[in-house]
């Protein structure tokens, strides 16, 4: 698809979750919908920039580690968002320069920057889907995802801060459970999610409203379910803040404050 297709499906008067992440980012990729969405809620939830934040440190934490003391040479970023820095091929590149990764997205923007910036070192590739988590097999046949990866070696699949835009009448469980069941033995299931666990009850309350939009933060034992049948490293299933912490940040946030799970599992 060429970039003017793109651009001709792309709605600026509707807020979209990789732009209003971006926007909290501090990034330059997003619009009026998306600033006023992401000020609405900053207003109920004052530590969001903060959870983002903390968000995409843990997406790096677990690349790093499948990268390098895991081995895994292949990723599937599924919900990428915008670029940033310290991006997934960036993170395991900088370890294993042959890395290869997949990226899947279905905001037209996404893609668009994607292309343009989301580029591979020499040795390793990089590739761009444009798909939807809730339609699995759109994925999994597309050309790009079985000429970038190898399917009968292990992968890093990786659902980062993405499943709380997901109903459960949308069965989130389900496709998360094609993907997994697609990848090959001794793969790696790396995600996280929002949760309300840590949030007040008049956060919940206004969750529940829909004021922000579709969102279903999921409690602990909600999270948990999308790795039944999977084997978790240690620690588990943690706040992100808590997984695998860097040693020398001595400031980290607590969960109220970047109120997410995190996990990573081995597929059998």
């Amino acid at each position: 698809m060429s970039d003017p297709d793109y651009v001709s499906r792309l709605d600026t008067s509707v807020a979209h979750p990789a732009r209003r992440y971006d926007y909290w980012l501090g990034g330059k990729d997003n619009f009026e919908a998306d600033r006023t969405s992401g000020d609405l809620v900053a207003q109920a939830f004052p530590y969001v920039r903060t959870s983002a934040i903390q968000g995409r440190r843990y997406l790096v934490r677990a690349v790093r580690r499948l990268a390098g003391e895991l081995g895994i040479r292949q990723f599937l970023d599924v919900g990428t968002g915008l670029p940033t820095a310290n991006n997934t091929h960036q993170v395991a590149q900088s370890i294993a320069p042959e890395c290869r990764v997949v990226y899947v997205d279905n905001d037209p923007l996404v893609l668009v920057h994607a292309r343009a910036l989301l580029t591979s070192g020499p040795y390793g590739a990089t590739a761009y889907i444009d798909a939807d988590l809730r339609s699995p097999q759109d994925i999994l046949s597309d050309p790009q995802l079985t000429e970038t990866l190898d399917l009968t070696k292990p992968v890093g699949l990786l659902i980062i801060q993405v499943l709380h835009f997901i109903k459960d009448d949308d069965n989130p469980y389900g496709h998360v459970a094609a993907l997994v069941r697609a990848m090959p033995s001794g793969s790696y299931l790396a995600m996280s999610h929002v949760t309300s666990d840590f949030m007040s009850p008049e956060a919940v309350t206004d969750i529940a409203s829909g004021r922000f939009g579709p969102f279903y933060p999921r409690s602990r034992e909600e999270f948990a379910r999308f790795f039944d049948g999977l084997e978790l490293l240690p620690p588990g299933v943690v706040p992100v803040v808590d997984w695998h912490p860097d040693p020398d940040d001595e400031s980290r946030p607590s969960a109220a404050e970047a109120p997410s799970y995190g996990a990573v599992a081995r597929i059998p």
